[in-house]
Parts: structure tokens; C-alpha cells; sequence
């Protein structure tokens, strides 16, 4: 799950509503979200297929017949199991939406954190666990959305399809979504989806900030610099090492700087931040804007982390290993370099830039899985205007942002396929990213139910 957009420039508003009360549809959601985060779906220990068995039983009990219903795994990755559900819409000419969420979480050791990262624990108006926010939050509220569409009788327009997916948070894991699109693009074929990467930020007395829908991500991928060296003995060093040529190389790395990029979403996201921002920081902003090629501004904007990783690909040094003895001159080093590439922009066109920096003493390769070219979707007002205009009320005078990702999610293989890809807004967190990917995972209890009952109004408003 990728939340860098919550560093961007923010509007202060006033405080949100009181927390929500106890409804009887608030309580069955409960149980099910419940249920969900204190089954473990971590890769090393877990089982998101036992996860998805789980909730095909309440959709069942919510009377979706077996054929509206596709249970999904293989034989290689029995635990990494998913689901497909369908609610049938009566427009045959109206081409469904997909609910896209993945059941997998990051890892989490009991050690390390406050409470167990398994039990959902409500104290001081937040939900602890691991997956509270990223993204059981997300698909408990996408399934509990299907179960009261059941329930409820609703009749929608258009198809609607729910996706839940393992191995969205670990490169070298089987990845539902990827299955999906390779394998049964037919069952998840629609006109959009919305998924995980968009939300809102909370300030630290839980005053929302803003809400942000997101449109396109970068692609995440893997390179690997190798030097080799006959090596020998240390008494007797050389200038030819083998760590000396990775340093120069990983130097290289972390002096370049990819040019600035703009999409229709990021255009859009920078000219809204320069006018709250204004200042220094607003008018740089504006200036590249007009010229994507003024260094000046670049340096200023590139001050924020976030903006800096915004505007253009980035790659990083992650990892590093090398020599064999530590009285011996190396005869290998190796370092992982991640980088993060910007929509339009190519896994290989980007392995030949690094090939470039490291020169010819370094092997550079592209590490497996390569990822598809992300596909930056259109700044639909079909999309954004639902969005916009439900936010209006439940969440008044709060500003709405269309963002790019710049980490990656699983919406890269379905918009491959051809399916634009949304990150609903709606599910407001902290401003320190309420410990997604750390520890304490939390969310607040008011933002959860605020955004479920957010995001299924918003689903019925597609839909119909």
C-alpha cells in the first residue's frame, strides 16, 4: 500500500463527526472485519485462502449462489488462495466495476509490537492489528458492501465484481491479481475498479486535512549490480575490487537524478498544492510546472520527499552483499537497487540508464518478477465527480486531490489488461501513517465506519 501522497500539502478543516454509534449493520460489520484481521494472511505464517474461505461463507449466508462465487488458488501456493464474487446487474449493456482488495499483510512479530499484531484490540478510539488499515480495512468494507447489497435486495445497473487477492506486499509471492489478469481476465473484466492508495489525513487531534483519490501509480522493480574479481589475498591489495567498483557504482546511482514527468493526475495534484502551499515552495511549484526543465525549481519542490518522488522515477540502494572472507580481497558484490518508475516510463529503458551509470566493470540486471509498464488512467469526471460530490457530504469542506502513487500496488496488472485502475478515498488515517508496514498498525474507530458507510453510498452511485 503506497500512502506518500499524505505528506503533500494539506487544508486544515474543522473536526469530524462524533464517533459512530453501535447500528446493527455497524455491529455484523464488526464481526466480519473482526475476523479478518485476527486471521493471520502473512506470507511466512499465514493463509490467505483460509481468509477467503471465511468471507465466500458469509456471502454464501448472505444468499450468493456457488456459481457467483470463484474460489481461487494453485497447487504451487495452497495458503495464497482468493476470491471472486458477483452481484449481477440488470443493464446488460452496462459494463461492470470490479472491487479490488488483497488479504495479505507485511509481516509481524509478536516481539516487536505493543499488542499481538493478531487480535484486534479497540483502545483509546483506535483499532490495533496488523492489517487494520492495509488493506483488511478495505476488504472487509468491500465485502460487507456485497453481503448488505444481497441483504438489501439492491438491484444495481451495472455488474458488480468483488476481487480478493494475496501477494500484494511481497514481490517474490504469488499474486492473486497477476493470476487473474494472466489466467481469468473474464471473470474480472470491467470498465474501472477501485481499489486500495487513495483515503484522507487526519491531524494529530483527528481533524480532517484533506481526501485524495488516487490515479495511477508508478510500477516498483528490482535491479541487481554485480562486480566480480579473481580476488587474492588481503596483504596485498590492488586497486581492481570488486567493492571498490559496486561503490562507484551505487555513488552513481544515488547522484543521478531522473528528469521531471508529468501526468494529468500529478499536473492536476501540483497545481492544487501550489495554491495551498504558495510561498516559496507554491511559486517553484509553478514554475515547474511551465518548464519541467527549470533546475532551480526542482531543487525547492525536491525538498519534500514526497513532491521529490512525485515528479519523476526513482531508484535506491537497498541491499548490499559482498566478499567471502574477511582476509581476502573480494571476489563478488552485489547490491539491490529499487527503483520506482514512472508511468510511460519502461522497466528496460530504465535498466539501460542504470547500465549507463555503473559502467562497464558492473553487470546490471532486472531482477524477476518484471512488472508491467504502468498505465496511468484517464482523470475520469465520471470517477471524480461521484467521488467529489459524495465527499461534499459527508465530509464538507474538505479538500478532494487526485495523487499518484509513487509506491505500487496490484492495480499495475489489471490496468495491463485494459481495466483503469481508482484508489478510493474515503477511510481517513493519521498523519504518520497510523503504523502501515510498521509497527502498531492502528485505525481510528470514527474513520473506519465513516468510511464504509462513505465508500458503499459511493458504490452504489457507479453502480446505478
Amino acid at each position: 500500500m503506497s500512502l506518500r501522497w499524505m505528506a503533500a500539502a494539506v487544508l486544515a478543516v474543522a473536526p469530524g463527526m462524533a464517533a459512530a454509534q453501535a447500528r446493527p449493520d455497524q455491529q455484523a460489520f464488526f464481526g466480519l472485519y473482526k475476523e479478518l484481521v485476527e486471521t493471520d494472511t502473512a506470507l511466512s505464517t499465514g493463509s490467505c485462502t483460509q481468509a477467503a474461505a471465511q468471507i465466500r461463507a458469509r456471502l454464501r449466508a448472505a444468499g450468493y449462489p456457488d456459481a457467483d462465487l470463484t474460489s481461487f488458488a494453485v497447487s504451487e501456493h495452497p495458503k495464497d488462495g482468493g476470491l471472486v464474487a458477483v452481484l449481477k446487474g440488470s443493464d446488460p449493456a452496462a459494463r461492470p466495476m470490479l472491487l479490488l482488495a488483497h488479504l495479505d499483510v507485511v509481516e509481524a512479530r509478536r516481539e516487536d509490537w505493543v499488542r499481538d499484531p493478531f487480535r484486534l484490540v479497540e483502545e483509546g478510539g483506535y483499532y490495533y492489528g496488523r492489517g487494520s488499515v492495509d488493506d483488511k480495512a478495505q476488504a472487509a468494507i468491500w465485502a460487507d458492501a456485497m453481503i448488505r447489497f444481497r441483504q438489501g435486495g439492491y438491484k444495481p445497473r451495472r455488474t458488480i465484481k468483488l476481487a480478493l487477492t494475496c501477494g500484494e506486499e511481497t514481490t517474490f509471492a504469488f499474486d492473486g491479481a497477476e493470476w487473474l489478469a494472466k489466467n481469468r481476465p473474464d471473470l474480472i473484466a470491467a470498465e474501472f475498479a477501485l481499489n486500495e492508495g487513495g483515503g484522507g489525513r487526519l491531524d494529530e487531534q483527528g481533524n480532517r486535512q484533506l481526501l485524495a483519490i488516487q490515479v495511477g501509480e508508478k510500477a516498483a522493480q528490482n535491479y541487481t549490480f554485480t562486480t566480480t574479481n579473481p580476488g587474492g589475498h588481503s596483504s596485498q591489495p590492488v586497486p581492481d575490487n570488486a567493492i571498490y567498483q559496486l561503490a562507484d557504482a551505487v555513488k552513481a546511482v544515488q547522484g543521478f537524478e531522473f528528469p521531471v514527468r508529468f501526468t494529468d493526475t500529478t499536473r492536476a495534484f501540483f497545481t492544487a498544492s501550489a495554491k495551498a502551499m504558495g510561498g516559496e515552495t507554491g511559486a517553484a511549484i509553478t514554475r515547474l510546472l511551465a518548464n519541467p526543465n527549470d533546475a532551480a525549481a526542482d531543487a525547492i519542490v525536491s525538498r519534500d520527499k514526497a513532491m521529490h518522488s512525485t515528479l519523476r522515477t526513482t531508484c535506491v540502494a537497498t541491499l548490499l552483499s559482498a566478499g567471502h572472507a574477511e582476509n581476502a580481497l573480494p571476489q563478488r558484490a552485489t547490491a539491490n537497487i529499487n527503483c520506482r518508475i514512472f508511468p510511460g516510463e519502461t522497466v528496460e529503458g530504465t535498466l539501460a540508464q542504470l547500465k549507463q551509470l555503473a559502467g562497464p566493470k558492473v553487470t546490471v540486471t532486472a531482477n524477476q518478477p518484471v512488472r508491467p509498464t504502468a498505465i496511468p488512467p484517464r482523470l475520469d469526471p465520471k470517477i471524480t465527480g461521484p467521488a467529489t460530490t459524495l465527499a461534499a457530504r459527508y465530509f464538507p469542506g474538505v479538500p478532494m486531490l487526485p495523487v499518484m502513487s509513487t509506491g505500487a500496488t496490484d492495480g499495475i496488472f489489471l490496468e495491463a489488461i485494459g481495466i483503469p485502475v481508482y484508489g478510493a478515498p474515503g477511510t481517513f488515517i493519521d498523519k504518520d501513517g497510523s503504523g502501515v508496514h510498521g509497527l502498531n498498525e492502528r485505525i481510528r474507530v470514527r474513520s473506519l465506519y465513516e468510511g464504509r458507510d462513505y465508500l458503499f453510498d459511493l458504490i452504489k452511485a457507479y453502480a446505478s
